[in-house]
């Protein structure tokens, strides 16, 4: 199990970050092919398919192109942030030019503060690829902000199966999107407002199919059960574990506190329009 804890002030705006993050490759398989970013105010989860091979160099290649992408420091746009996971796309499927009956691909999900707008405001920008998530908490509610891309979503959108038959579905695993499986990668994209005390949950379906989101809103809320030294993500995957540990299991916390003396307005992210040509990743909201 690999685990850190670290703070991060970003001055402009002014946010000061609390994160964590774990991973572990869990009770069943033998490589981890999940990988994982740290870079504030970048956070990356990414989810590898394709065996020994290729699965754990799918999503490694992901990291690998973010990290080059933000060698200057600079906060990202919107526009930059679709760049790179186009990048990616491109990376990941150079790796079977040479083997094409070769499986590889990845899942992404991610979270950062962009800058929108001719006059800069900033903003958190959620996306994703595949079933890894990104989740919000406000203290007292668990919201999924992506919806996974997967035949099981599908099959709630349309009503045909309930949340509890989606738990045991047969196809519970069929991702219907992932990068490195075509020429081109279709992502979603979320603008969120920033401001006042926020956190954020990352993590690989290694969690999500061994806890439902009322087991995770409860270790988020109880601090208390945190043993000496013990962090929120580490918590997570300690009981992704103890639930079954059936796949690789990656989770990354991230806790934001505005820095402004004065508290933001309550918004909703419908507020904040996404450019014109990026409106069209904006993700269905699920039923």
């Amino acid at each position: 199990m690999t685990d850190a804890e670290h703070e991060f002030v970003l001055t402009s705006p002014g946010i000061r970050m609390r994160f964590s993050s774990s991973s572990d490759r869990g009770k069943v398989r033998t490589v981890n092919e999940d990988s994982m970013l740290v870079a504030p105010p970048l956070f990356l989860v990414a989810d590898g398919m394709g065996g020994h091979s290729f699965g754990d160099r799918a999503s490694q290649q992901v990291i690998e192109t973010f990290s080059r992408g933000i060698e200057d420091g600079s906060v990202l746009t919107p526009d930059r942030v679709v760049e790179l996971i186009n990048e990616s796309n491109t990376a990941v499927v150079a790796l079977t030019s040479d083997d094409p009956d070769a499986v590889c691909g990845t899942t992404l999900a991610g979270i950062t503060v962009v800058e929108v707008g001719v006059e800069p405001q900033h903003h958190w920008m959620a996306f994703n690829v595949g079933d890894s998530r990104v989740y919000s908490w406000d203290g007292r509610r668990l919201e999924q902000v992506t919806v996974d891309h997967s035949a099981v979503q599908e099959l709630l959108d349309l009503g045909e199966i309930s949340a509890e038959e989606a738990i045991a579905h047969p196809h519970r695993n069929v991702i219907t999107r992932a990068i490195g499986v075509g020429a081109e990668v279709d992502a979603d994209i979320w603008l969120l407002p920033l401001g006042g005390s926020q956190t954020f949950l990352l993590c690989s379906d290694g969690l999500s199919k061994e806890l439902d989101d009322d087991l995770i809103a409860g270790i988020l809320a109880d601090v208390s059960k945190l043993a000496t030294g013990q962090e929120l993500a580490d918590r997570l995957v300690e009981a992704a574990l103890a639930a079954g540990g059936t796949d690789n299991v990656t989770v990354v916390v991230v806790e934001a506190q505005s820095l402004d003396t004065e508290r933001l307005e309550e918004e909703t992210s419908d507020r904040y329009a996404l450019p014109n040509h990026l409106e069209q990743t904006r993700p269905r909201k699920r039923k």
